[in-house]
């Protein structure tokens, strides 16, 4: 199988993968409340099981991502990975108590670790102009995940069986679904999935084999060329050239002129290339060396980290505030906050594949300056608007429509632009750990936002003016810091790379 066909499937299994996390969270956040309660759970325990998932994938990502830094591959770290969700899921199936729920999602959780290792992964498989068109497609595909996981729920809702001591009905059939659809995924990925070498090293191999074939040509050409001089030669030559007709060649002088012709020919062909270290010279970690106060304190690392933490944060808080907000202004249920979320998954889905193509006309700080202003709009006209909605029925249905699709629009710019910058201004050997950085950020900001949001729904512009608060201080270190925000140079790298990885 060529390389080519081994890409496209590779990135097939990686886009699965995405679909899958953001089905996962689509089809079992619905139903956790009622499933809790089933089982005499507190209400805090919602907080816990949710909060759960993203500690423990906080927590996994920095060590999957140094695992692949070390060995270079992710295949068995996606495998290993997703074991844990088959596990977590199958213990949410089981759901003998509210504890074991909780550590289902613990368990599940670690498995989401795997994705900093994909972004590392796709960052050394993937030429820098072509790195933020692949992270927006990656993206989409958790997107398009979200969207069509609430589609599930229709027939999952109707199980009302039992398997052996287990009963399956629709608290329980979400983690049985999920465990299924893990397992195929191992199976997609053991067989569809290959750790692709970067496309630098490809294309060295492929001008190392271009210039030993030219060479060979040029070699067979002279031989060609000898061999035509030796018709005018006379029989009877010099023994100069062991092996020729009427010499007496002895077998040490053969052997002596072989060994010598082959390393001719060896020397002659091979390209030039840097001497190899010794063994003991090579350093035997990625980290060895590694400074985290070098490499993450910087001054275009920490507004990309920043911009991480404070636009999932906000995005994770608004959501928390939605449903109690239209229960309580627009009398909505579960089948209009599904429709809801439904278009606001086919938005967002639209504006990874409008970045996709934005980001191969402009570089990527722009695409993530325009995603800031639309979230500087969206938050002050929430700010305005729905802490204390204006009008009647129409005009506050209006308003809140207004205020979802400005929030919801401007999240696919900033987040496929910072992962992007993040993936160049980092180093490159180190990727799968500071990608690992980099989620954990995002996990805490999942973590705080819904806590935040959750304890002020009765007190909105102290909730709303902390979060304009925070994209007036990231929209500030964006403009000090807008030149920086590029890819180093070549040269830059080159200096830096033995500092960081020794």
């Amino acid at each position: 199988m060529d390389t080519r066909r081994k890409k496209k499937l590779t990135f097939f299994t990686i886009g699965l993968i995405f679909l899958l996390s953001g089905i996962e969270y689509a089809v079992i956040l619905p139903t956790i409340w009622r499933y809790l309660q089933t089982l005499d759970a507190a209400p805090y325990f919602l907080g816990l099981a949710l909060s759960a998932f993203s500690l423990s994938g906080l927590l996994s990502g920095p060590l999957f991502g140094h695992w692949s830094d070390r060995t270079r591959t992710t295949k068995k770290i996606i495998l290993f990975a997703n074991v844990f969700e088959i596990v977590g899921n199958f213990m949410y199936f089981m759901g003998y108590s509210k504890w074991l729920l909780l550590s289902s999602r613990l368990v599940a959780g670690i498995g989401t670790g795997a994705g900093s290792s994909i972004f590392g992964f796709l960052t050394r498989s993937t030429a820098p102009e072509d790195r933020a068109t692949v992270f927006a497609a990656v993206m989409a595909c958790r997107q398009a995940g979200l969207l069509i996981g609430p589609a599930f729920n229709i027939f999952l809702r109707l199980c009302d069986f039992h398997i052996g001591p287990f009963v399956v009905n629709k608290y329980t059939a979400p983690g049985l679904f999920m465990c299924l659809l893990w397992i195929l995924l191992q199976l997609a990925v053991v067989f569809m999935y290959w750790d692709l070498p970067p496309p630098e090293r490809v294309k060295a191999k492929e001008s190392s084999t271009s210039k030993n074939r030219e060479q060979e040509n040029e070699r067979g050409l002279v031989e060609d060329e000898e061999e035509g001089d030796d018709e005018e030669k006379p029989l009877m030559a010099s023994q100069e050239l062991a092996g020729s007709y009427g010499s007496v060649v002895t077998p040490n002088s053969t052997r002596d002129h072989t060994s010598d012709t082959v390393n001719a020919t060896v020397n002659h062909i091979s390209p030039p290339s840097s001497p190899m270290p010794p063994e003991s010279d090579r350093p035997s970690s990625p980290l060895k060396n590694f400074s985290v106060t070098r490499e993450f304190l910087r001054e275009e690392v920490v507004v990309l980290l920043a911009a991480q933490f404070i636009t999932l944060f906000n995005q994770t808080a608004l959501e928390t505030m939605v449903t109690p907000l239209t229960q309580k202004y627009f009398s909505y249920g579960e089948l209009e906050n599904s429709v809801m979320y439904c278009l606001c998954g086919v938005e967002v889905i639209a504006g990874f594949l409008f970045v996709r193509w934005l980001s191969q006309r402009v570089a990527e700080r722009v695409v993530l300056a325009i995603g800031l202003t639309i979230c500087n709009i969206s938050c002050v006209w929430c700010l305005i608007f729905l802490a204390s909605p204006l009008g009647g029925f129409p005009w506050q249905l209006t308003e809140f429509i207004i205020g979802v699709f400005l929030q919801v629009l401007g999240l696919p710019f900033v987040a496929v632009a910072q992962v992007s910058l993040f993936s160049k201004v980092t180093a490159e050997k180190t990727q799968g750990f500071s990608q690992g950085v980099r989620r954990s950020v995002g996990g805490l900001a999942t973590i705080l936002g819904p806590l935040w949001a959750g304890g002020l729904t009765g007190n909105m512009y102290i909730m709303m003016g902390v979060m304009m608060a925070l994209l007036a201080l990231l929209t500030m270190m964006l403009a000090f810091s807008y030149d920086r925000l590029v890819e180093p140079a070549a040269e830059e790298e080159e200096e830096e790379s033995p500092e960081i990885c020794g």
